[in-house]
């Protein structure tokens, strides 16, 4: 059944005109497939996201889309020069400096998009197939 599906997170916009600018602007991400629900985004490896309009907000409290990358420094550094503020945490299970912590698999970012969605990075120490 759902096994080999393929799935597409979804993330809610209450100004898409303003998400899709955050998104091509700030990430440099293009709509692959734009229509009335929403715009869709293709990222690596036969992945995509959706981002469609709403009124509902979303919660920010969790990561709601994360991206799997080879050098999260390097690309926490590229997206904060271009104006991406990125998440910082003091906790005991969880610190970062700099935008970045260590965890048990990676080394891990988070920022929020301009509707306070939760955008992860991560570069693990031993990729997942």
């Amino acid at each position: 059944m759902l096994k080999d599906a393929r799935v597409h997170p979804t993330l809610p916009a209450q100004d898409f005109e303003r998400a899709k600018s955050f998104y091509r602007d700030k990430l440099g991400l293009e709509p692959q497939l734009e229509t009335a629900g929403g715009a869709f985004y293709s990222v690596g490896e036969r992945t995509r996201f959706l981002l469609f309009p709403t009124q509902g907000k979303p919660s920010g409290a969790h990561t709601q889309v994360g991206f799997t990358v080879t050098d999260v420094e390097s690309e926490v550094r590229a997206l904060q020069a271009k104006g991406v503020e990125f998440e910082e945490y003091d906790y005991p299970q969880l610190k970062t400096e700099n935008g970045i912590a260590k965890t048990p698999v990676g080394k891990a970012g988070w920022f929020k998009d301009s509707e306070g969605n939760m955008i992860g990075l991560i570069e693990f120490d031993d990729p997942p197939d």
